[in-house]
């Protein structure tokens, strides 16, 4: 078991895995701080969820971080692109994938990791349920976890970093089964991309149909408020 002193740097978007994510980090035994990253994305409701998740989760730090990804665009959740609601489309980077959004946002966790003096960074990436995205692979993980001890002053001193990932190969049932399990009410959390002026979730996105799906194979029920 970590002592409870140790801290663990948190990517915490608002969704239901980083939610589990932290659940799972705080069950370790560890002092969440939580970073979560405005960059201006479409679904800005998730960064409420994040911030009643931390709260919940009695994150000793949250923060939030401005960094404005529309004016790189490129993606559907940063730029004026609709979002496909076809159902999820195998064999294909979706156009909600965001230009090298986890090694930006990784990036930015290890650089407060070393700021904190924390060792351990958490992220919810997911490789079962993968929709086309190349940074959620394990071996985008390893890659960056080796970078980022060869960037870094407690590196290149022997204090390495690690990075966590617990939900990577897990179905999205098994991260529905893991929020029960850790007693997390799934509906603090936020998968929906394009979500309804009156906030309530499409339905009808890849996320929305991944977190429907994960439910039902589940036999859970879903909180989800879809339009």
């Amino acid at each position: 078991m970590t002592p409870k002193s140790k801290s663990a740097i948190v990517l915490l978007s608002g969704g239901l895995d980083s939610m589990v994510v932290a659940g799972l980090a705080r069950e370790a035994g560890y002092d969440v701080i939580a970073l979560t990253i405005d960059y201006n994305q479409r679904h800005r409701i998730e960064l409420d969820s994040a911030a009643t998740i931390a709260a919940h989760l009695e994150a000793t730090e949250h923060i939030v971080l401005p960094l404005d990804l529309t004016r790189f665009g490129g993606s559907a959740l940063t730029a004026d692109i609709a979002v496909p609601k076809e159902g999820v489309e195998s064999g294909a980077i979706p156009v909600t994938y965001v230009p090298a959004r986890n090694t930006i946002f990784l990036s930015l966790c290890l650089g407060l990791a070393e700021a904190r003096n924390a060792r351990d960074l958490w992220i919810g990436v997911n490789a079962l349920d993968y929709s086309g995205y190349p940074d959620c692979r394990p071996e985008f993980i390893r890659a960056f976890e080796g970078m980022a001890n060869l960037a870094t002053k407690a590196g290149v001193e022997g204090d390495p970093f690690t990075i966590h990932t617990p939900l990577l190969n897990m179905t999205k049932a098994d991260i529905a089964r893991e929020a029960a399990r850790l007693g997390l009410d799934a509906g603090m959390s936020w998968s929906c991309y394009d979500p309804s002026p009156d906030n309530k979730a499409c339905g009808q996105c890849d996320a929305c149909r991944l977190r429907a799906k994960g439910f039902a194979d589940a036999g859970l029920p879903d909180p989800t408020m879809y339009a």
